[in-house]
């Protein structure tokens, strides 16, 4: 066999055949649409989008055979060179919506790869959502009519969508869901659109997220419960079958620890856009903070946050719903910075300040004790230069000035500390020879008493 690409010639042969055989079937069938009861019964639709399907699979094997190369006695693919096998998409996005359909459907029995299929979609979503005329005696009908049209067109596009996940965007997805939304479409093909959402939501951006909700009064200004419902799909990935879902595994079935950060960075800061929301009830607010399990935050910072900004906008919470937010954070995942404003934060219950303060006692303890066995490991001058030599070495001389103001100010507080057990100790053995005076005041007594009986008795 010869070493090199393909000819380029057969190719364009090849190409301008399927062209040409494609554009005569794709005319007969935009021809029939308006005889389709008659040319249904002929089987004339049937034929015309087998023939598109067969047409468009051919050709993207053939143009993938054009992309094989042999080098170096093995066959592999060139990436580099492109194409263009997908240009069919723009034809079939002139088909009506339920030609359309059927091209698809029949496209899949054929094996086209998903992502074609997803690019035609969005592109047929684009244009079909996007023809809207300028008034209803033009388009030939009311405006209820042109809203059924767009409907079928998001139920239509949503149940066609590939099962293989990142097929189509995320940003596309979301549009489809806004769409359903605002339209109305029936709850099972939002149910959808949110299953497929939720099986990839490390995907999304907190744009993606903030889809305003129906305007009715006394609502939220966003779609809190979608992005609820969304959060479960992602949260039982684990436990669920993905076959339960209607999609195919192409990724590890648990959810990677890098999915589960993103999501949980995403979800907080989708609380703290949320929270200054007046009609923004406890009871949502606590539902999405509390979607994710406690292994998904590597650290409660954005939670702190985000609830923090609640309880600012919603000053008038009683004690015991501020207790209840409260108890989502975990305060041992709150970093030094964190730990020091909520500290002195007087819009938290006293209960959870008085965590805050005892948490950081725990760690400065524990910092005290490991440094307290190490020096004991060293002698003084050993470590006084070990750890001289280490710290500037290791740290500019801004973090070790940092450092240094860290530790004199733990060593204050530990001193403080000290000093207050001192007093202790003090009263406990003021205490301690009241009581002993007492008592030996008291066994004098009963001496002299028992003296005096026996006096008596002589």
């Amino acid at each position: 066999m010869r070493t090199g690409t393909c000819r380029p010639v057969p190719k364009l042969t090849l190409m301008t055949s399927f062209a040409e055989a494609w554009r005569c079937v794709s005319r007969c069938c935009n021809s029939v649409k308006d005889l389709l009861p008659l040319a249904d019964e002929l089987k004339i639709v049937s034929r015309c989008t087998d023939a598109i399907a067969s047409k468009a699979c051919t050709e993207q094997i053939a143009s993938s055979f054009s992309r094989l190369e042999y080098s170096s006695g093995r066959l592999h693919m060139n990436k580099q060179v492109k194409c263009g096998e997908d240009w069919w998409i723009e034809d079939l996005s002139e088909l009506r919506i339920d030609l359309y359909q059927r091209v698809i459907e029949a496209m899949k029995c054929r094996g086209v790869r998903p992502e074609s299929i997803g690019a035609s979609l969005v592109d047929c979503a684009e244009k079909l959502l996007k023809r809207k005329p300028i008034s209803g005696a033009r388009a030939g009908g009311s405006a209820e009519a042109i809203e059924r049209e767009e409907k079928t067109v998001i139920e239509t596009i949503a149940g066609l969508l590939p099962a293989e996940k990142h097929t189509v965007p995320m940003s596309f997805l979301f549009g489809l869901l806004r769409s359903a939304v605002i339209l109305d479409c029936p709850m099972t093909c939002r149910l959808s659109l949110e299953r497929r959402i939720g099986s990839q939501l490390e995907m999304a951006t907190l744009d993606d997220l903030l889809m305003p909700s129906s305007q009715h009064a006394g609502e939220t200004m966003f779609d809190v419960d979608a992005v609820h419902r969304i959060l479960v799909v992602f949260s039982q990935q684990d436990d669920s079958d993905n076959d339960g879902l209607g999609y195919e595994s192409d990724g590890p079935r648990p959810l990677s620890q890098t999915a589960l950060d993103k999501v949980g960075r995403l979800v907080d800061n989708y609380l703290a856009e949320i929270a200054p929301d007046a009609n923004l009830k406890l009871p949502k607010f606590v539902v999405i903070a509390d979607a994710l399990p406690g292994y998904a935050r590597t650290t409660d910072d954005g939670l702190y946050r985000a609830i923090d900004i609640y309880l600012k906008a919603h000053q008038g919470l009683p004690d015991l719903e501020r207790k209840r937010l409260c108890k989502l954070i975990d305060f041992h995942k709150l970093s030094e910075e964190a730990s020091a404003h909520a500290a002195q934060n007087e819009r938290l219950p006293l209960q959870a300040i008085v965590q805050v303060l005892y948490i950081e006692q725990l760690r400065l303890r524990n910092a005290l004790c490991c440094s307290y066995s190490e020096e004991d490991q060293k002698t003084a001058p050993q470590s006084r230069s070990t750890s001289n030599g280490v710290f500037s070495a290791g740290l500019s001389p801004r973090d070790n000035y940092a450092s240094l103001r860290r530790e004199n100010r733990e060593l204050k507080l530990e001193l403080a500390r000290m000093r207050l057990r001192l007093s202790d100790l003090e009263k406990g053995h003021a205490c301690i020879k009241h009581d002993l005076e007492k008592s030996n005041s008291r066994k004098l007594i009963l001496s002299v008493s028992r003296r005096i009986r026996k006096l008596k008795l002589i």
